[in-house]
């Protein structure tokens, strides 16, 4: 099921990536936060790394992220929110 491990970075408004804390992403992972099944495919695995499975949409996922985290006031004005699938390790 988490066949995919996502880098998830907030950009600063440098430009600087930084890997957003596993606290962060944890907390958008559960699901009585999002209430949004399809993100039922989701686990959090490090600082930056979710592991999530197929069907998880990275626009979808991106948007509803970057929401959450502005809510929680993780990211701030001139900040935006990363999720990518690197070709390479994490």
């Amino acid at each position: 099921m988490f066949a995919r491990k996502l880098l998830v970075e907030r950009i600063d408004a440098d430009g600087n990536a930084h890997r957003c804390p596993i606290h962060w992403i944890d907390s958008f992972s559960m699901r009585n936060f999002t209430n949004d099944a399809i993100f039922d495919d989701t686990l959090p695995a490090a600082d930056g790394i979710l592991e999530a499975g197929y069907r998880v949409p990275l626009d979808r996922l991106t948007v509803s992220m970057t929401d959450w985290f502005r809510r929680k006031n993780y990211i701030g004005p001139g900040e935006q929110l990363r999720i990518s699938e690197p070709d390479r390790s994490l």
